[in-house]
């Protein structure tokens, strides 16, 4: 009765020890081994943004493109393994990577310290210059300076670096009110719902990167950008990374040195703008 007691016991305690067990195996397994047993790298990004990311009909079929996806696919096919895209509002790009739902961030993001605090970035592979598009119809107003912005609605991308640009740069914030919104700051999830409160004239300029926004001024006749343009201080683009990957990270920072290396980033830049121009 008592060997049978201690046996019951020990049963027990070897099916609680076994799933913790298990998860530690699991958890040893590599974010690289991991993708390459799954044979896909899932990328997250914003497909609202050209050249970076965007939606084109190509033979029918609605595929995302731009030179972040190029960049992803190079990076795939270094790895061996198949390229799944998720497309996604920009302010929750960081949320699924970090929740494992994508296992990289590609969407001309720049690495701020407060987004390092819950994910780690691969080296900057794009640095970019922002402009502010405004309707050609208010050219005499704001497009030779930006202090003409200053005590306007001007747009900007919920989650993005121009939120910051338009507060410090045009608005004049500084210190701790930096971190809160402002109320001639309007921020939406997607660009192109931005350029529709441009062109309705619920904001007077719209935010972006320059490419971006050169992108968006070619597909809308009534829209032009402005003479001035503003300086990312915060870097440049870099990958998205989990944190607690350091052998990812340094994998995919190997890819982007060798496409530095061949010019390819360029090439993916003036490809990706060839292919907005037409839109």
């Amino acid at each position: 009765m008592k060997l049978s007691k201690y046996l019951a016991v020990f049963a027990l305690a070897v099916a609680l020890v076994m799933p913790a067990v298990a998860g530690g195996q699991k958890e040893s397994v590599s974010k690289m081994e991991q993708i390459k047993k799954d044979g896909k790298l899932i990328l997250g990004t914003s497909a609202d943004y050209p050249p970076y990311e965007f939606h084109l009909l190509k033979d029918g079929q609605d595929t995302i493109v731009g030179f972040d996806i190029a960049i992803a696919q190079a990076i795939a096919d270094e790895f061996g393994v198949e390229l799944e895209i998720k497309d996604m509002n920009f302010d929750g790009l960081l949320a699924a990577l970090v929740s494992g739902n994508v296992d990289i961030v590609l969407s001309g993001m720049t690495p701020t310290e407060e987004r390092r605090q819950n994910v780690d970035f691969s080296d900057i592979y794009y640095q970019a210059v922002h402009g502010a598009v405004i309707r050609k119809a208010d050219a005499a107003k704001y497009a030779s300076d930006p202090a003409s912005l200053k005590d306007v609605m001007i747009g900007a991308q919920k989650g993005a670096i121009q939120v910051g640009i338009a507060k410090t740069q045009i608005k004049g914030v500084t210190g701790a009110d930096v971190d809160n919104n402002h109320p001639q700051i309007k921020e939406l999830g997607t660009l192109p719902d931005l350029i529709m409160e441009l062109k309705n004239n619920k904001v007077e300029a719209v935010i972006s990167e320059l490419p971006v926004a050169e992108a968006y001024v070619k597909a809308n006749p009534d829209l032009m950008l402005a003479e001035y343009s503003f300086e990312d201080t915060e870097g440049g683009s870099a990958i998205a990374i989990k944190k607690g990957n350091e052998d990812f990270v340094k994998a995919i920072n190997e890819v982007l040195k060798k496409l530095h290396s061949e010019n390819k980033i360029n090439e993916f830049v003036a490809e990706a703008n060839m292919i907005a121009d037409t839109l």
